[in-house]
């Protein structure tokens, strides 16, 4: 590891609490989103349904996030943050009743999803903003590329563990979810934050102050839309299910293996960017990164066997983790403080879209054309608008440092 740098990162108390608040958290969530997946193939046999499952999540993270993105600039975000945890909690408890009662049926799931989409609306502003109030500014990009790390650990370790577990039993996956869960909430409780009390009115114009602050900075309304429409269209979460059960014949097992290689890859890149943090041509390597994403997913969709299969879904992990930290590092420079909820709030708008609408586009394509062509056809518009970006907003393409002078 980079000495002094790093070390001062690591000795940031508060951080690192937040640190394992989310890598306690996201495992959880990522067993649950594996679990529920599997069960409700299991239950319905139906790719629409599987799409069904994210359009739920998406629909009340979008009525949310903005007043979210409100709450997070007024009020403790660590403790926002708790309460999210704690609805989790709840949730995954309630699936392990619903397991042992034999009671759980395919409205239950689609009702779960509302949940866990109402959680994901806050806490992914509170997240995202969180973080530049526990580092110093010159820190940040180490920091946000830690966090990415965390995230990718648990998007590693939770469905490879969840896809272990309920070879068991899909109770199994649900008591470690809310374990883990109620873990994260204790060390989310124990963040410190030197909050600024902000008296602002619950106003439209104040609601919206997010969506304003993007549309007036053509860089940052490139940065989030590139991957609005590259994971929207390149996404295939969704589909895993069926190319583990029926394509690749590997299993729950399988699938949870699957669920984690994208962050194989991600959590290899985040760990040399946090050593070697980029510094020139950020908007040209957000833009190849990106092709280099669809590429992956083109290759993936046409697969049959399960070690290429998961090459390519790591080297997706691997350039879609440019992407993650080269974006929430602009937008986090770029954005004063007062608004950087707001304008979180906007970037989770548009990355629960990306994925929780991206499946559900997933599902009803697979259902028309078949899995296989849903996913190339995706890869292959991930490609394009890659491409299109590159004209389309040329001060993404011309942004040579990530921090501009």
């Amino acid at each position: 590891m980079q000495g002094s740098p790093v070390r001062q990162l690591l000795l940031q108390t508060d951080f690192m609490r937040f640190w394992w608040a989310r890598l306690s958290g996201v495992t959880g969530n990522q067993m649950l989103m594996v679990a529920v997946a599997w069960h409700m193939y299991d239950l319905t046999d139906s790719a629409w349904d599987l799409g069904l499952v994210g359009l739920f999540q998406f629909v009340p993270a979008l009525v949310f996030t903005l007043p979210a993105g409100h709450a997070a600039d007024r009020w403790h975000r660590g403790r926002i943050y708790a309460a999210c945890m704690l609805l989790q909690v709840l949730i995954a408890l309630v699936l392990v009743l619903a397991t042992a009662g034999e009671f759980i049926n395919r409205e239950l799931i689609l009702g779960i999803s509302v949940g866990l989409g109402v959680a994901r609306a806050f806490q992914m502003p509170v997240q995202q903003a969180l973080t530049p109030l526990l580092v110093p500014q010159d820190l940040l990009q180490r920091a946000i590329a830690l966090s990415s790390s965390a995230q990718q650990v648990a998007v590693i370790g939770g469905p490879a563990l969840g896809g272990l577990l309920y070879v068991g039993g899909a109770m199994w996956v649900y008591g470690s979810c809310a374990a883990l869960m109620l873990l994260a909430l204790i060390f989310a409780l124990q963040v410190r934050l030197k909050v600024r009390p902000r008296h602002q009115a619950a106003n439209l114009a104040m609601v919206l102050a997010g969506f304003t602050y993007i549309w007036r900075r053509k860089l940052l309304l490139g940065v989030i839309s590139l991957d609005l429409f590259a994971v929207l269209l390149g996404g295939a979460t969704a589909l895993l299910p069926i190319y583990a059960r029926d394509i690749l014949d590997v299993g729950p097992a399988g699938l949870g293996l699957l669920r984690a290689a994208p962050a194989m890859g991600s959590l290899m890149v985040s760990l040399a960017m946090m050593r070697w943090p980029l510094h020139r041509h950020v908007g040209k390597r957000l833009l190849m990164a990106t092709a280099v994403f669809g590429l992956s997913i083109i290759v993936f969709g046409l697969s049959t066997s399960f070690g290429l299969s998961m090459l390519a879904l790591i080297v997706s992990g691997a350039a879609d983790s440019v992407s993650v930290v080269t974006r929430v590092t602009l937008l986090q420079m770029d954005t004063p403080d007062e608004l950087r909820g707001r304008v979180s709030a906007v970037n989770s708008i548009f990355i629960g879209a990306s994925n929780q609408l991206g499946e559900f586009e997933s599902g009803a394509l697979a259902a028309l054309a078949g899995p296989i062509a849903a996913v190339v056809l995706g890869g292959v518009g991930t490609i394009l608008i890659a491409a299109g970006w590159y004209y389309l907003f040329p001060s993404l393409a011309k942004r040579d440092r990530m921090f501009d002078d």
